[in-house]
C-alpha cells in the first residue's frame, strides 16, 4: 500500500519502478536524485540513509548503478534508488545535506569506485590509505595488483 502510494506521488522523479522481495526499486537519472530524495524524505519521512554502493557492469553502459538504500522508520518501508552512471562521467550530487553520514558513506563509494559525489568537499579516502592507486571494487581492477610501499604513520 505505501509503496504504491510512494510510486504515484514521485512518479515525475523516476524513469522505472518495481519491487523486489516487497521493497520498492526506482530507477533514476543524477539530475533527478536530490529532488527524488528530498521528497521521499519530506513526504514519507525517510530518515534514514541506510547506505550507497556502486555496482560495476563492463560490459554496460552506462558501465556504474549508484545505489541508495533509504528507510522511514514512522512507515516501516525501505526504498532502494539506482542512479545509472558512465565510465566517463561517473558523477552523482552530493547527498549531505539531507544526510550527515552521506559525508562518509559518499568516501567510500568515491575510493572503491571512483564515482564522485559532486559538492562533498572531502572525499579523501576512508578506509584505504592515501597513495592507494585505483579502485579495488571495480571489475577491471587486477587482483593481483601489488600497491606502493608507503611509510607507517604515527
Amino acid at each position: 500500500m505505501v509503496n504504491e502510494t510512494i510510486r504515484t506521488t514521485v512518479s515525475e522523479l523516476y524513469d522505472r519502478s518495481w519491487d523486489s522481495h516487497g521493497m520498492l526499486v526506482l530507477e533514476t537519472d543524477a539530475g533527478r536524485i536530490l529532488p527524488l530524495i528530498t521528497r521521499l524524505k519530506r513526504s514519507f519521512y525517510f530518515d534514514l540513509l541506510l547506505d550507497i554502493t556502486g555496482v560495476d557492469y563492463p560490459e554496460r553502459d552506462p558501465r556504474f548503478d549508484v545505489v541508495y538504500h533509504l528507510y522511514s522508520p514512522r512507515n516501516n518501508v525501505r526504498v532502494r534508488i539506482k542512479v545509472p552512471v558512465t565510465e566517463a562521467e561517473p558523477n552523482v550530487p552530493t547527498l549531505t545535506g539531507l544526510y550527515g553520514s552521506a559525508r562518509y558513506i559518499e568516501r567510500e563509494v568515491h575510493e572503491m569506485y571512483g564515482i564522485v559525489s559532486i559538492g562533498n568537499d572531502d572525499l579523501r579516502p576512508i578506509l584505504l590509505y592515501e597513495g592507494f592507486e585505483g579502485h579495488p571494487l571495480r571489475k577491471d581492477y587486477p587482483i593481483d595488483r601489488e600497491q606502493p610501499i608507503v611509510e607507517y604513520r604515527k
